[in-house]
């Protein structure tokens, strides 16, 4: 068996995002997407993007050396998701950022291990999505700290920067076929900086797009958020397409971070703490098996269904 939210869940989503709608801010509900500007890391992002194609550059030989593999453990190297020669990722935990040169989950070849933007970056976005922890926390009426504590940020975690590469896809025979496919991310929070359009959101009937803006990062809740305040946070499904019309012609590069609650934390909503939130729900899972089981269903010789998240519809691909 493996980590999902059952149908349960999206019921209450649906039901409790009605009755908080005044209390917490309709885009976190009807979305889960939001722009965010003057967020900090904006000198390191293109320093991070530039330390992407190196990695990414390096013989495929090397790089399979530290291929993530099938069994859901996470390395540094995720290749392609969907389709052979598509996709790439480039994860480095966060805990091995902060705790160089010590390794704690994983080693990485030197160029990536020795990147100077790297620490900052981490960082800066720990203190971006912290700050956002800390309004959700308001918002939901919970005690001071409350979401904070269940992603400290000295215990070990999921919380990793990672960049995706995809190859040009110039022409009409690639407007059909996906990047990444439809799906929740499985943390708390993602922090994302992307130049080329191809990112799409599940609104009601249809996917939408939403376009980078120069000097904005784009915000979004994950599974983890939604299962604490059991879905008055909303966890939204979404894809990537290959960039449109002359955007095709160029290599596509994002650059996220993702906040994800301590490995020993039970994902259960937080019923006890908040008066708005009224409904009991465990998942029975820590977020580390979650988090494994996630990573592993994922994978295309793996592929189900539920691993796509909380919002698993069967019409979004």
């Amino acid at each position: 068996m493996y980590p999902y939210t059952p149908h349960r869940l999206r019921t209450s989503q649906r039901r409790q995002s009605g009755r908080n709608s005044s209390s917490v801010g309709g885009c976190y509900i009807t979305r889960g997407f939001w722009y965010l500007k003057n967020h900090g890391p904006e000198q390191e992002v293109q320093a991070m993007f530039d330390s992407g194609t190196k990695t990414f550059a390096l013989p495929l030989e090397e790089k399979l050396k530290y291929e993530q593999g099938d069994t859901g453990s996470r390395k540094w190297v995720e290749m392609p998701l969907m389709h052979p020669d598509m996709t790439e990722f480039l994860n480095i935990a966060k805990d091995d950022v902060l705790a160089f040169p010590q390794a704690v989950h994983r080693t990485y070849p030197a160029m990536v291990a020795a990147a100077i933007p790297l620490h900052p970056f981490v960082c800066k976005s720990l203190e971006v999505n912290n700050t956002i922890l800390r309004i959700f926390t308001q918002q939901l009426g919970l005690p001071k700290g409350t979401l904070e504590e269940l992603h400290a940020c000295g215990l070990p975690s999921g919380s990793e920067p990672s960049i995706i590469r995809s190859p040009p896809m110039p022409g009409k025979d690639t407007a059909n076929r996906l990047v990444i496919g439809a799906h929740t991310n499985f943390g708390s929070l993602a922090f994302l900086h992307n130049i080329l359009e191809g990112l799409q959101v599940l609104l009601p009937g249809e996917m939408q797009w939403r376009y980078p803006i120069p000097r904005h990062a784009i915000c979004n809740i994950g599974d983890a958020l939604a299962v604490f305040s059991v879905g008055i946070l909303k966890s939204s499904v979404h894809r990537v397409v290959p960039p449109p019309g002359a955007q095709g012609e160029h290599e596509r590069c994002s650059l996220v971070f993702f906040t994800r609650p301590n490995n020993t934390k039970v994902l259960r909503a937080l019923v006890e703490d908040s008066p708005l939130i009224v409904e009991s729900f465990e998942t029975g899972f820590t977020a580390a098996e979650w988090y494994a089981g996630r990573t592993k269903y994922r994978r295309l010789g793996n592929r189900a269904a539920a691993s796509r998240g909380t919002e698993h519809d069967p019409a979004a691909r």
